[in-house]
């Protein structure tokens, strides 16, 4: 592979680690994550698998790169919210929003259908987004700890629930519902 090929800001990699992505999330709704395999990511992608390869060692590293571009963006637009929101988690709106546009591949991902890997990583990038949130607001130490665990879990386990229950709960009403609940805990930090 050429060094040019290989910078992550060329044109061609973002191309094809667009396709990938696509790919990823058009077959996981239908397929399942333990289902699916590199070379049907591939196929949907019309790329080779050793072009998967060059990007990719795996496709959880795929997962984890395509969970990791959302996070950005929800932090991004939680900075944005922040001057304007009193609410303590403001990424929350952005990916309740995120979930609810995205049902059908949420269900695949954090549904009572999805594989262990996939709501891991889904945990962990929660995880990293209420511990960097709390910490703007509450030093380190066991508690934090604690409480971005604690939130983080009930968050995904929400979102689970939605996403499972089909129900037609709005956005803003799941989005209450869990500033209500974790309120408390966040005031006693």
């Amino acid at each position: 592979m050429s060094e040019k090929l290989s910078e992550p800001n060329d044109r061609r990699v973002r191309r094809t680690r667009m396709a990938l992505r696509a790919a990823l999330i058009s077959l996981l709704p239908k397929r399942g994550w333990d289902d699916l395999s590199v070379h049907e990511i591939c196929e949907r992608a019309n790329v080779g698998r050793s072009t998967f390869y060059m990007h990719y060692q795996s496709k959880e590293q795929l997962l984890a790169d395509g969970l990791g571009d959302l996070r950005k963006v929800l932090m991004v637009e939680a900075s944005e919210r922040r001057r304007t929101s009193p609410k303590t988690l403001p990424f929350v709106r952005g990916l309740m929003e995120h979930v609810y546009e995205q049902r059908s591949l949420f269900r695949s991902l954090i549904g009572r259908g999805s594989g262990h890997v996939v709501q891991m990583r889904f945990r962990q990038m929660v995880l990293q987004l209420v511990n960097e949130e709390l910490s703007l607001h509450v030093d380190q130490g066991w508690e934090r700890d604690a409480a971005s665990n604690y939130i983080s879990g009930a968050l995904v386990e929400l979102l689970g629930w939605w996403v499972d229950s089909r129900t037609l709960r709005s956005v803003e009403e799941v989005e209450q519902f869990f500033h209500n609940l974790t309120s408390t805990v966040i005031r006693r930090l």
